[in-house]
């Protein structure tokens, strides 16, 4: 059973044995948006994965991506019920690659900022295209639970606590404790995400630990 999000406050202050006015709702909060942006940089879990489709500006270079764009996946043209893939390349090569301005169907693409990507031909109609991008991780709140509230509490716990430690300047062993319990959970995850979630039995068998075995004397 998941746990709420009060039930977590709470757990918190037990733990560090501190209470609401020191380690107050708006402080915890923010320990736990730490935890949860450190957590996404450290792990490609597939909760963060976003799919937008739209449509090419025709003679327009420039794509906009979403507004909760942050790392882009891969983009993709969908014409006619064909998908393909375009070759994610630097500006500077965009740039030479298509420096007469042609127009055609996009089959490279570069981050020209932040949120806009430009692509090389310049599109010649409103092609349909895909986004497949990482946005920022749900933020656990009392009113929305997330998927590491829901299948990896001991993460954002042990996270929180070293965060809560460090803050209170408490017993140097404490934060460490709960830091090299972090980094454990940490280390699960993503063996979890990227690796198991990434295989396929059928495709590449189920994954082997190698044991010694003595030879009998």
């Amino acid at each position: 059973m998941a746990i709420t999000y009060t039930q977590f406050l709470t757990q918190i202050r037990n733990y560090t044995e501190v209470g609401d006015t020191v380690l107050t709702d708006t402080l915890i909060d923010q320990f736990l948006t730490n935890v949860e942006l450190n957590v996404a940089g450290k792990v490609d879990y597939d909760d963060l994965r976003k799919y937008s489709t739209s449509n090419f500006i025709a003679g327009q270079r420039y794509l906009t991506m979403p507004s909760d764009f942050v790392l882009m996946r891969s983009m993709e043209t969908i014409i006619s019920g064909n998908r393909n893939f375009l070759e994610k390349r630097d500006q500077t090569y965009i740039t030479e690659y298509n420096e007469s301005g042609a127009s055609g169907v996009p089959v490279s693409y570069a981050m020209w900022d932040e949120f806009t990507a430009v692509v090389a031909p310049i599109p010649a109609s409103t092609y349909q295209v895909q986004i497949n991008y990482i946005i920022d991780p749900p933020h656990f709140t009392a009113s929305n639970n997330t998927y590491l509230s829901q299948h990896q509490q001991s993460i954002l716990l042990y996270g929180v606590l070293a965060e809560a430690f460090s803050y209170l300047k408490g017993p140097l062993d404490m934060y460490k404790l709960y830091s090299d319990k972090y980094n454990e959970e940490i280390q699960a995850f993503a063996l979890q995400q990227m690796g198991r979630r990434r295989r396929d039995d059928f495709i590449d068998g189920v994954p082997r630990i190698k044991i010694d075995s003595p030879s009998p004397s």
